[in-house]
Protein backbone atom coordinates (compact mmCIF):
# COMPACT_ATOMS: atom_id res chain seq x y z
CA UNK A 1 0.00 0.00 0.00
CA UNK A 2 1.38 3.50 -0.97
CA UNK A 3 1.62 5.98 1.69
CA UNK A 4 0.75 9.93 0.64
CA UNK A 5 1.52 11.71 3.66
CA UNK A 6 -0.22 15.23 3.29
CA UNK A 7 -1.55 17.03 0.06
CA UNK A 8 0.95 18.71 -1.40
CA UNK A 9 2.82 14.92 -1.80
CA UNK A 10 -0.35 14.13 -4.57
CA UNK A 11 0.76 13.83 -7.83
CA UNK A 12 -1.30 13.16 -11.22
CA UNK A 13 -1.01 9.56 -10.95
CA UNK A 14 -2.83 9.60 -7.92
CA UNK A 15 -5.71 11.02 -9.90
CA UNK A 16 -8.90 8.46 -10.33
CA UNK A 17 -10.01 6.73 -7.68
CA UNK A 18 -12.62 5.11 -5.94
CA UNK A 19 -11.89 6.51 -1.69
CA UNK A 20 -13.32 6.49 1.51
CA UNK A 21 -13.01 9.28 4.32
CA UNK A 22 -12.61 8.62 8.41
CA UNK A 23 -10.33 7.52 11.40
CA UNK A 24 -11.15 4.52 10.41
CA UNK A 25 -9.54 3.31 14.03
CA UNK A 26 -8.68 0.22 14.92
CA UNK A 27 -10.03 -1.25 11.37
CA UNK A 28 -12.54 -3.19 12.68
CA UNK A 29 -15.23 -5.00 11.03
CA UNK A 30 -17.43 -2.47 10.30
CA UNK A 31 -14.45 -0.68 8.66
CA UNK A 32 -14.34 -3.97 6.62
CA UNK A 33 -17.77 -3.78 5.28
CA UNK A 34 -17.03 -0.33 4.00
CA UNK A 35 -13.38 -1.37 2.19
CA UNK A 36 -15.72 -4.56 0.58
CA UNK A 37 -18.23 -2.46 -0.65
CA UNK A 38 -15.24 0.00 -2.15
CA UNK A 39 -13.81 -3.43 -3.68
CA UNK A 40 -17.05 -3.92 -5.34
CA UNK A 41 -17.42 -0.30 -7.11
CA UNK A 42 -13.53 -0.38 -8.21
CA UNK A 43 -13.04 -3.52 -9.52
CA UNK A 44 -15.23 -2.97 -13.03
CA UNK A 45 -13.63 0.52 -13.07
CA UNK A 46 -10.31 -0.65 -12.40
CA UNK A 47 -9.08 1.76 -10.18
CA UNK A 48 -6.85 1.84 -7.05
CA UNK A 49 -8.64 1.87 -3.26
CA UNK A 50 -8.18 4.78 -1.45
CA UNK A 51 -8.80 5.97 2.15
CA UNK A 52 -8.75 9.18 3.27
CA UNK A 53 -7.80 9.58 7.31
CA UNK A 54 -6.00 12.19 9.33
CA UNK A 55 -3.24 12.51 11.78
CA UNK A 56 -4.16 13.74 14.66
CA UNK A 57 -7.68 12.59 14.80
CA UNK A 58 -10.09 15.39 14.94
CA UNK A 59 -11.29 14.24 18.48
CA UNK A 60 -7.45 14.61 19.11
CA UNK A 61 -7.03 18.21 17.74
CA UNK A 62 -10.03 19.42 19.79
CA UNK A 63 -10.49 17.69 22.40
CA UNK A 64 -6.58 17.43 22.93
CA UNK A 65 -5.80 15.56 26.37
CA UNK A 66 -10.03 14.66 26.45
CA UNK A 67 -10.00 12.67 23.46
CA UNK A 68 -10.69 9.32 23.68
CA UNK A 69 -8.03 6.30 23.68
CA UNK A 70 -6.60 5.21 20.21
CA UNK A 71 -7.71 1.79 19.12
CA UNK A 72 -4.56 2.00 16.93
CA UNK A 73 -1.67 3.84 16.51
CA UNK A 74 -0.73 5.41 12.51
CA UNK A 75 1.19 2.45 11.83
CA UNK A 76 -0.78 -0.04 13.06
CA UNK A 77 -3.45 1.16 11.14
CA UNK A 78 -2.05 1.70 8.10
CA UNK A 79 -0.85 -2.55 8.23
CA UNK A 80 -4.72 -2.90 8.60
CA UNK A 81 -5.83 -0.66 5.59
CA UNK A 82 -3.25 -2.62 3.53
CA UNK A 83 -4.05 -5.77 4.63
CA UNK A 84 -7.29 -5.12 3.87
CA UNK A 85 -6.63 -4.70 0.36
CA UNK A 86 -6.54 -0.95 0.00
CA UNK A 87 -3.94 0.52 -2.30
CA UNK A 88 -3.56 4.00 -1.06
CA UNK A 89 -3.73 6.14 1.87
CA UNK A 90 -3.52 9.97 1.42
CA UNK A 91 -3.02 11.46 5.65
CA UNK A 92 -3.93 14.26 5.93
CA UNK A 93 -2.40 16.76 8.64
CA UNK A 94 -5.48 17.98 11.19
CA UNK A 95 -4.46 21.02 11.87
CA UNK A 96 -6.17 24.57 12.34
CA UNK A 97 -5.70 25.13 8.31
CA UNK A 98 -7.98 22.12 7.75
CA UNK A 99 -10.02 22.48 11.05
CA UNK A 100 -10.55 25.85 9.41
CA UNK A 101 -11.38 25.02 5.88
CA UNK A 102 -14.74 25.04 4.13
CA UNK A 103 -16.81 21.82 3.25
CA UNK A 104 -16.78 22.99 -0.37
CA UNK A 105 -12.97 23.67 -0.29
CA UNK A 106 -12.60 20.39 1.34
CA UNK A 107 -14.17 18.32 -1.62
CA UNK A 108 -12.92 20.58 -4.36
CA UNK A 109 -9.33 20.78 -3.06
CA UNK A 110 -9.01 17.03 -2.18
CA UNK A 111 -11.53 14.75 -3.79
CA UNK A 112 -11.60 16.62 -6.84
CA UNK A 113 -8.64 18.05 -7.59
CA UNK A 114 -6.18 16.19 -5.77
CA UNK A 115 -8.00 12.70 -6.33
CA UNK A 116 -9.83 12.79 -9.29
CA UNK A 117 -12.43 10.28 -6.93
CA UNK A 118 -14.77 8.53 -9.24
CA UNK A 119 -16.83 7.10 -6.71
CA UNK A 120 -16.86 7.84 -2.84
CA UNK A 121 -18.19 5.97 -0.34
CA UNK A 122 -19.50 7.93 3.28
CA UNK A 123 -21.28 7.16 6.04
CA UNK A 124 -24.86 8.45 5.87
CA UNK A 125 -24.09 10.85 9.58
CA UNK A 126 -20.65 11.72 7.96
CA UNK A 127 -19.74 15.22 8.77
CA UNK A 128 -16.90 17.11 7.56
CA UNK A 129 -15.17 21.04 6.98
CA UNK A 130 -15.83 24.01 8.83
CA UNK A 131 -17.71 23.38 11.75
CA UNK A 132 -19.13 20.53 10.83
CA UNK A 133 -21.08 22.39 8.03
CA UNK A 134 -20.50 19.46 5.28
CA UNK A 135 -22.54 16.29 5.17
CA UNK A 136 -23.72 13.56 2.62
CA UNK A 137 -26.42 15.87 0.74
CA UNK A 138 -24.16 18.29 0.17
CA UNK A 139 -21.45 15.32 -1.18
CA UNK A 140 -23.93 14.20 -3.56
CA UNK A 141 -24.77 17.52 -4.81
CA UNK A 142 -21.60 18.58 -5.43
CA UNK A 143 -20.85 14.87 -6.85
CA UNK A 144 -23.71 14.96 -9.39
CA UNK A 145 -22.10 18.51 -10.44
CA UNK A 146 -18.24 17.28 -10.89
CA UNK A 147 -18.85 13.83 -11.69
CA UNK A 148 -18.32 11.42 -9.12
CA UNK A 149 -21.07 9.27 -7.31
CA UNK A 150 -21.44 9.22 -3.74
CA UNK A 151 -22.64 6.20 -1.55
CA UNK A 152 -23.94 5.56 1.62
CA UNK A 153 -22.91 2.69 4.22
CA UNK A 154 -25.03 0.94 6.03
CA UNK A 155 -24.52 0.09 9.80
CA UNK A 156 -22.81 -3.05 10.83
CA UNK A 157 -24.49 -5.42 13.85
CA UNK A 158 -22.55 -8.92 14.86
CA UNK A 159 -24.86 -10.90 16.83
CA UNK A 160 -26.99 -7.79 17.25
CA UNK A 161 -24.34 -4.85 18.20
CA UNK A 162 -23.66 -2.33 16.73
CA UNK A 163 -20.08 -2.13 15.71
CA UNK A 164 -17.84 1.00 16.48
CA UNK A 165 -14.42 1.84 17.41
CA UNK A 166 -16.20 3.67 20.61
CA UNK A 167 -18.04 0.59 21.54
CA UNK A 168 -14.66 -1.85 21.32
CA UNK A 169 -12.77 0.74 23.87
CA UNK A 170 -15.45 0.40 26.07
CA UNK A 171 -15.42 -3.29 26.03
CA UNK A 172 -11.56 -3.34 26.16
CA UNK A 173 -11.63 -0.89 29.05
CA UNK A 174 -13.76 -3.33 30.95
CA UNK A 175 -11.34 -6.52 30.52
CA UNK A 176 -14.46 -8.03 27.62
CA UNK A 177 -11.46 -9.38 25.04
CA UNK A 178 -13.95 -11.72 23.71
CA UNK A 179 -16.78 -9.93 22.87
CA UNK A 180 -14.41 -7.02 21.81
CA UNK A 181 -12.75 -9.41 19.70
CA UNK A 182 -16.00 -10.40 17.64
CA UNK A 183 -16.24 -6.58 16.67
CA UNK A 184 -12.75 -6.57 15.90
CA UNK A 185 -12.77 -9.66 13.92
CA UNK A 186 -9.43 -10.42 15.52
CA UNK A 187 -7.55 -9.76 18.78
CA UNK A 188 -7.02 -6.88 19.73
CA UNK A 189 -3.04 -6.20 19.97
CA UNK A 190 -0.65 -3.64 20.38
CA UNK A 191 2.83 -2.95 18.18
CA UNK A 192 6.37 -1.94 19.05
CA UNK A 193 10.15 -2.09 19.63
CA UNK A 194 11.71 -3.82 22.23
CA UNK A 195 13.61 -1.83 24.06
CA UNK A 196 15.83 -2.22 27.53
CA UNK A 197 14.24 -1.50 30.50
CA UNK A 198 15.94 -1.55 34.19
CA UNK A 199 16.16 -5.32 34.10
CA UNK A 200 13.66 -5.71 37.28
CA UNK A 201 11.58 -8.52 35.64
CA UNK A 202 15.10 -10.21 35.22
CA UNK A 203 16.00 -9.78 38.95
CA UNK A 204 12.62 -11.44 40.14
CA UNK A 205 12.75 -14.23 37.73
CA UNK A 206 10.61 -13.51 35.04
CA UNK A 207 12.44 -11.71 32.49
CA UNK A 208 9.86 -9.18 30.04
CA UNK A 209 10.67 -7.82 26.36
CA UNK A 210 9.48 -3.78 27.37
CA UNK A 211 7.63 -2.04 24.91
CA UNK A 212 6.99 1.81 24.68
CA UNK A 213 3.40 2.00 24.25
CA UNK A 214 3.81 5.78 22.48
CA UNK A 215 0.29 6.59 23.24
CA UNK A 216 -1.68 9.22 25.18
CA UNK A 217 -4.58 7.58 26.72
CA UNK A 218 -4.32 3.53 26.38
CA UNK A 219 -7.70 1.69 26.29
CA UNK A 220 -6.29 -1.32 28.61
CA UNK A 221 -4.75 -1.66 30.99
CA UNK A 222 -3.70 -4.45 33.45
CA UNK A 223 -2.11 -8.27 33.16
CA UNK A 224 -3.26 -10.52 30.62
CA UNK A 225 -2.89 -13.67 28.85
CA UNK A 226 -0.80 -12.71 25.80
CA UNK A 227 0.61 -13.98 22.33
CA UNK A 228 3.14 -12.21 20.56
CA UNK A 229 4.86 -12.43 17.26
CA UNK A 230 8.18 -11.11 15.69
CA UNK A 231 7.33 -10.73 12.19
CA UNK A 232 4.16 -11.87 10.06
CA UNK A 233 4.70 -14.91 9.14
CA UNK A 234 6.60 -16.22 12.69
CA UNK A 235 5.26 -18.13 15.14
CA UNK A 236 2.87 -17.62 18.11
CA UNK A 237 5.14 -17.13 21.08
CA UNK A 238 2.52 -17.50 24.45
CA UNK A 239 3.22 -15.30 27.12
CA UNK A 240 1.90 -12.67 29.93
CA UNK A 241 2.06 -9.28 30.43
CA UNK A 242 1.58 -6.51 31.97
CA UNK A 243 -0.08 -3.16 30.98
CA UNK A 244 0.33 0.09 32.97
CA UNK A 245 2.46 2.02 34.80
CA UNK A 246 3.83 -0.44 37.53
CA UNK A 247 2.77 1.26 40.70
CA UNK A 248 4.73 -0.88 43.03
CA UNK A 249 7.74 0.82 41.92
CA UNK A 250 6.55 4.27 41.17
CA UNK A 251 6.61 4.03 37.68
CA UNK A 252 4.75 6.84 35.39
CA UNK A 253 4.73 5.84 31.29
CA UNK A 254 2.45 3.52 30.30
CA UNK A 255 4.88 0.40 29.77
CA UNK A 256 3.90 -3.28 28.06
CA UNK A 257 5.98 -5.75 29.50
CA UNK A 258 5.85 -9.14 28.02
CA UNK A 259 6.89 -12.56 29.52
CA UNK A 260 7.31 -15.13 27.10
CA UNK A 261 6.64 -18.11 28.67
CA UNK A 262 8.96 -20.44 27.01
CA UNK A 263 12.97 -18.64 25.77
CA UNK A 264 13.21 -16.57 22.69
CA UNK A 265 16.73 -15.37 22.56
CA UNK A 266 17.62 -11.90 22.04
CA UNK A 267 14.54 -9.92 21.33
CA UNK A 268 16.41 -6.37 21.57
CA UNK A 269 15.27 -3.66 19.21
CA UNK A 270 12.60 -6.06 17.47
CA UNK A 271 9.58 -5.22 16.67
CA UNK A 272 6.95 -6.99 18.68
CA UNK A 273 3.07 -7.56 18.03
CA UNK A 274 1.26 -8.46 21.27
CA UNK A 275 -2.48 -9.97 21.45
CA UNK A 276 -4.39 -9.53 24.23
CA UNK A 277 -6.33 -12.83 24.93
CA UNK A 278 -7.16 -12.77 28.45
CA UNK A 279 -7.83 -10.22 31.14
CA UNK A 280 -5.85 -11.84 34.39
CA UNK A 281 -6.88 -8.98 36.83
CA UNK A 282 -6.19 -5.09 37.34
CA UNK A 283 -2.50 -3.59 38.10
CA UNK A 284 -2.38 -2.85 41.49
CA UNK A 285 -0.35 -1.77 44.13
CA UNK A 286 2.09 -4.29 46.50
CA UNK A 287 3.01 -3.27 49.67
CA UNK A 288 6.74 -5.71 48.64
CA UNK A 289 8.52 -6.09 45.48
CA UNK A 290 8.45 -9.89 47.29
CA UNK A 291 4.62 -9.67 46.86
CA UNK A 292 4.57 -8.72 43.47
CA UNK A 293 6.99 -11.30 42.84
CA UNK A 294 4.52 -13.95 44.43
CA UNK A 295 1.94 -12.54 42.20
CA UNK A 296 3.61 -12.41 39.18
CA UNK A 297 4.55 -16.48 39.71
CA UNK A 298 0.46 -16.45 40.12
CA UNK A 299 -0.44 -14.19 36.98
CA UNK A 300 2.53 -17.23 34.64
CA UNK A 301 0.48 -19.97 36.14
CA UNK A 302 -3.02 -18.72 34.90
CA UNK A 303 -1.07 -17.96 31.64
CA UNK A 304 0.25 -21.72 31.06
CA UNK A 305 -2.97 -23.14 32.43
CA UNK A 306 -4.96 -21.26 29.72
CA UNK A 307 -2.43 -22.66 27.13
CA UNK A 308 -2.61 -25.68 28.39
CA UNK A 309 -6.10 -26.12 27.75
CA UNK A 310 -7.18 -28.01 24.20
CA UNK A 311 -9.67 -24.97 23.47
CA UNK A 312 -7.37 -21.85 23.87
CA UNK A 313 -8.13 -19.36 21.74
CA UNK A 314 -5.77 -17.35 19.51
Amino acid sequence: MELIRGAHNLRPPHRGCVATIGNYDGVHLGHRAVLEQLRHLARPLGLPITVITFEPTPQEYFAAEGAPARLSRLPEKLAELAAAGVDRALCLRFDATLARMPAQAFIERFLIAGLGVRELVVGDDFRFGRGREGDFDLLARVGREAGFGVHGTHTLSVDGERVSSSRIRTLLAAGELQQARRLLGRPYALCGRVMHGDKLGRTLGFPTANLAVRRRVSPLRGIFVVRAQLAADGPLLPGVASLGTRPTVNGRATLLEVHLLEPAGDLYGQRMQVAFLKHLREERRFASVELMRQQIAHDVQDARDYFSHPGWVE
